[in-house]
C-alpha cells in the first residue's frame, strides 16, 4: 500500500504500524508540510472567495503556520520527531492559538506564522490527551481576529466546508463532511463522534476547519486511507470544536484539565483479521514493565474479552484512575497469558508545559 509519510515525526515502531494498517491507516503529522509548507493547493482545489458569504481572505488570516522544536530527550522525540510543523486557530479574545495536542507535545519553542509572514513566538501552554487538542499562548502580538466557534454537531453530512492550513488561501481546499462517527486511535485514543472530510487536506496537522458561515468546526489531526493502490480513498479525520468548550477553561488556566487522569499502558494497538495485536511499546512504559511485547494478541481485559479498539479502550478507562492494576490476558506463542500492568498516568512521562 502506497501511503502518506509521517517522516520526521514517526519512529520505527509508528511505521511498522502504519504499514501493517493497509485497510484503514491514520497517518498523524505530514513530513510533506514540514520544509514544504510553502508548496500551494493546486488552483482547482481552493476556495473561490465568490462562493463565500463571509470574507473569506479575512478569515483564513485567523490560521496561523506552526512550528515547534522539542528537546531531543523528551519522551515523545523518538516517535513525533523533535521538529513539528503544522497549523494553529486564532480563538478566544485573539490569545489564544489552537492546534493539534501531537505538534506540541514537550515542545519547549513554539513560533506562530502569520500571514503576512511575521514569526510571533509562543508557548505550549496544554495539551490534552483525550481531546487531542493543544493549545499555544502567543508571546507576541498576532494581529489578528479570533475565529468564532461553530456547532459541529449540526452539520449535515455533504455540507461543503473550507479546511485551511496557515498560509491563506493558498493553503486551503474545499472539502465535504463526509461522515460523523466514532474513531480509535492505536495509541490509547478514542473519540465518539469524529468529523471525517474529503477531498483530504495534504497539510493537515492542526488545519482549521470552516463552516458556511467561516465559524471554526473542528481542527485537523489525521489523514486516513481506506482500501489499496487501486481503489484508495484519502480522507482527513477532525476533531470536533465541540469538545472543547468542556476543557478549554482548565487547559488555558492551569495547563491540563481536573478530571481524574485516565490509567495509560504505553501500548500501541491496532485491529487485525486476528484481533487486537500489539504494534508496539512505548520506553518505560507500564506495558514495557509488564513485559508486554510486539506482536501479542489482546484477547480480554479484566476478564472481558475485547472485540475491537475501541471496546478495549473503554474497559480500560472503565477499570479507574491512573495507577489501577490491569489484568490482560493475551496470546503470544500459541499460549495464553495473564499480564498484571501497573498503569500510569501518561502525563507522569512528559515535560509539563507552564503557563505564562
Amino acid at each position: 500500500m502506497k501511503r502518506a509519510s509521517r517522516g520526521r515525526f514517526c519512529g520505527a515502531w509508528g511505521r511498522a504500524i502504519l504499514t501493517a494498517m493497509a485497510s484503514h491507516t491514520a497517518l498523524p503529522p505530514d513530513d510533506s508540510a514540514s520544509d514544504d509548507v510553502a508548496a500551494e493547493i493546486p488552483a482547482n482545489l481552493r476556495p473561490d472567495p465568490s462562493d463565500y458569504r463571509y470574507d473569506l481572505e479575512k478569515t483564513l488570516r485567523s490560521v496561523v503556520g506552526l512550528r515547534a522544536s522539542v528537546p531531543a530527550d523528551a519522551y515523545t522525540a523518538p516517535s513525533l520527531g523533535t521538529d513539528r510543523v503544522g497549523s494553529g486557530a486564532v480563538i478566544g479574545a485573539g490569545d489564544l492559538v489552537l492546534t493539534v495536542g501531537y505538534l506540541i507535545n514537550e515542545a519547549d519553542r513554539v513560533w506562530l506564522i502569520t500571514a503576512d509572514g511575521r514569526a510571533v513566538p509562543g508557548h505550549a501552554l496544554a495539551v490534552d490527551p483525550t481531546t487531542g487538542f493543544g493549545l499555544v499562548q502567543p508571546l507576541g502580538r498576532l494581529g489578528m481576529p479570533a475565529l468564532e466557534l461553530g456547532n459541529s454537531t449540526t452539520v449535515p453530512i455533504d455540507t461543503p466546508l473550507v479546511l485551511a492550513a496557515g498560509g491563506g488561501r493558498e493553503h486551503a481546499i474545499e472539502t465535504r463532511l463526509s461522515g460523523r462517527q466514532e474513531f480509535a486511535g492505536y495509541w490509547e485514543y478514542l473519540l465518539e463522534e469524529a468529523l471525517f472530510t474529503t477531498p483530504a487536506h495534504p497539510y493537515w496537522s492542526g488545519s482549521a476547519l470552516l463552516d458556511a458561515d467561516g465559524k471554526l468546526l473542528g481542527i485537523g489531526s489525521l489523514i486516513l486511507q481506506q482500501g489499496d493502490d487501486k481503489h484508495r480513498m484519502d480522507m482527513n479525520m477532525v476533531v470536533p470544536i465541540s469538545l472543547l468548550a468542556p476543557v478549554l477553561e482548565d487547559l488555558s488556566t492551569i495547563g491540563y484539565t481536573r478530571t481524574t487522569p485516565r490509567p495509560w499502558l504505553g501500548l500501541y494497538a491496532m485491529d487485525s483479521d486476528g484481533g487486537i495485536v500489539v504494534g508496539g511499546i512505548s520506553p518505560r512504559s507500564p506495558a514495557e514493565v509488564a513485559g508486554l511485547r510486539q506482536g501479542d494478541h489482546i484477547l480480554a481485559l479484566g476478564g472481558e474479552d475485547v472485540l475491537d479498539l475501541a471496546s478495549l479502550w473503554r474497559k480500560l478507562w472503565a477499570c479507574g484512575p491512573a495507577g489501577t492494576e490491569i489484568r490482560l490476558r493475551i496470546g503470544r506463542d500459541g499460549e495464553v497469558r495473564t499480564l498484571r500492568l501497573a498503569s500510569a498516568d501518561r502525563r507522569s512521562f512528559l515535560r509539563a508545559p507552564r503557563v505564562h
